[in-house]
């Protein structure tokens, strides 16, 4: 249990959606937090599978045409860092959106703070993860799971150095941002390896060996099913700030829709980071 669990929280076992109805949630919820004070940790999976890119990542490291030849949708988050292939059954996925006012200021302590349910979540699956414990060069930048690790935000599998056992492979990526004085942290976590989609969505010479190299999962570290993983996942999160179970408001959900029809799937988003006026 975490120091927050005295607010109003709720908990979303959310279905599958597509990537720019996900990510206009994420603002929608951040709505909530202030207006209602009503504080949303969810987890999620992605239908179609996306790629989501890095908020600052150039549009030409996507190689488009196979994306469109895949069924692979495209959207853009809030948070920097690179792109995340996000697989419809390779990925889990997860949210935590809270008032800035109530978390950390530092943002390694918030991290610290809202990594704890996801490290015991991984734990109790069998797990043995934590944040990395040194850095590591990157091997393709405009890939989140490619790029350089970093300890502050980036988990791995299994936990330690590598000198004294194996060597860890990454297993989950997390980001943060701030919107309308709410902080918004989200992750991906590798349930399984989908190594030739995850290089074959941006516009490089990349060995799928290249990704199977630096990355791990759930099923591979203990091979328990994608079902128990995601329960498993939203137990922990729910424990963690005491919430309540519960779905999306209509509002909410026709926000987001209009939202993701406005900016999070539309083309002047997407590949050139603008974002279209409010409809009067």
């Amino acid at each position: 249990m975490s120091t927050l669990a005295d607010r109003q929280w709720r908990l979303i076992r959310d279905e599958p959606r597509d990537g720019a109805t996900q990510m206009a949630l994420e603002e929608v919820a951040a709505k909530t937090a202030l207006e209602d004070d009503l504080r949303t940790v969810r987890v999620y999976s992605w239908a179609p599978s996306t790629l989501s890119l890095g908020y600052r990542q150039e549009s030409e490291t996507v190689d488009w045409a196979y994306c469109d030849r895949e069924g692979i949708d495209v959207t853009r988050r809030q948070t920097g860092g690179g792109g995340i292939y996000h697989d419809r059954h390779a990925d889990i996925s997860y949210t935590i959106v809270a008032p800035a006012a109530e978390v950390p200021g530092d943002l390694m302590d918030c991290y610290d703070l809202f990594c704890e349910p996801v490290l015991d979540g991984l734990r109790e699956m069998g797990v043995d993860a934590d944040f990395a414990a040194t850095a590591q060069a990157s091997i393709y930048q405009p890939s989140c799971y490619l790029r350089d690790i970093n300890p502050a935000h980036d988990v791995v599998a299994p936990a330690g150095d590598g000198v004294d056992g194996p060597s860890p492979h990454k297993i989950s990526g997390n980001a943060q941002y701030r919107q309308r004085d709410v902080v918004i942290q989200h992750g991906s976590i590798s349930y399984d390896r989908a190594p030739e989609r995850h290089v074959g969505v941006f516009d490089a010479d990349l060995d799928p060996g290249t990704f199977t190299d630096r990355v791990t999962s759930i099923r591979e570290q203990t091979g328990i099913d994608r079902e128990r993983a995601v329960e498993t996942l939203a137990d922990t999160l729910g424990a963690w700030c005491e919430a309540t179970e519960s779905e999306w408001r209509d509002e909410e959900l026709d926000a987001a829709a209009a939202l993701a029809d406005r900016k999070f799937g539309d083309d002047a988003w997407v590949r050139d980071r603008q974002e279209l006026e409010p409809a009067e």
